[in-house]
């Protein structure tokens, strides 16, 4: 099976000049994750939801209070990304995509963009479909995050390392997942590149019998349980990574969080079960 085989075409792009906010709304009216950045006919550049979604934690004087619509493509963008051809095999493209630490591809032909291939589109591979290993063989450890932690320090965790993470309750059971969809696509205030600010009461203590005591914190940014997807789907540690590809594919998921007797276990992700492929 070639890149040819699974690669989405026609592809959307913008250019280096378009506004990022005018890159935000085709990834959503589209579903997509990712933009080639064209200029004069020419790859220049790849912009994705990540790109945008961690630009909402820059500090610098430059980015605040600055208007998503008043900021180029080029300034979000990776230049010169990874290219791959129609007839590139898929345990290539897989170990390219590991390798690089990337999610997706332009596919190049004659020196024109004939497609994209992404992760998710690998998962429709047959090579992948077929994986008998077990989710608890493969499965990673998940970082985890109160509903009270403020979207600043999530986004300085998932920069950090590079990975979504699940919020739990007070008593440890699974609330939600955020990530770089939820960070890209958070109504962030009159669309400015700052975090919006809110007073939130957060529970201190909660016992059988009793008042519940409270602490409240004013003036803190957006907390995990304002932007966090929720239901969370879930996958059995002892499930086969073939069962699991399928409940991404049904679910339009790229991560399942691994749940045994409503403890977390871990989390199995795209990413793991393509590495396993390019391995």
């Amino acid at each position: 099976m070639k890149a040819a085989d699974v690669m989405n075409s026609p592809v959307h792009v913008v250019t280096p000049s378009d506004p990022v906010a005018h890159a935000r709304n085709l990834m959503l009216k589209h579903r997509i994750s990712r933009l080639p950045v064209m200029d004069q006919g020419r790859l220049a550049g790849i912009i994705t939801k990540k790109d945008i979604g961690y630009r909402l934690r820059q500090s610098e004087p430059a980015w605040r209070r600055r208007p998503i619509d008043h900021i180029p493509v080029s300034a979000v963008m990776t230049p010169d990304p990874a290219t791959v051809t129609p007839e590139t095999g898929i345990q290539e493209v897989s170990t390219l995509m590991v390798d690089c630490d990337i999610s997706g591809v332009p596919v190049i032909e004659k020196g024109e963009v004939v497609g994209i291939i992404t992760k998710s589109d690998l998962m429709r591979s047959a090579l992948i479909g077929g994986l008998t290993t077990k989710v608890e063989d493969i499965m990673e450890d998940v970082i985890t995050v109160s509903r009270y932690h403020s979207l600043a320090h999530i986004i300085d965790l998932m920069q950090e390392r590079n990975d979504k993470v699940v919020v739990v309750n007070n008593d440890g059971t699974l609330a939600g997942i955020i990530t770089e969809s939820n960070l890209a696509f958070f109504m962030y205030v009159n669309d400015r590149m700052e975090l919006p600010v809110k007073d939130v009461t957060m529970l201190r203590k909660e016992e059988a019998a009793g008042k519940k005591s409270y602490r409240h914190v004013v003036e803190t940014a957006a907390i995990a349980e304002d932007l966090m997807s929720r239901p969370v789907i879930t996958v059995g540690p002892e499930a086969l990574v073939g069962e699991a590809v399928g409940i991404m594919r049904e679910k339009n998921v790229n991560s399942l969080v691994v749940v045994s007797e409503n403890e977390i276990r871990g989390i199995i992700k795209r990413d793991d079960i393509i590495r396993e492929v390019a391995g």
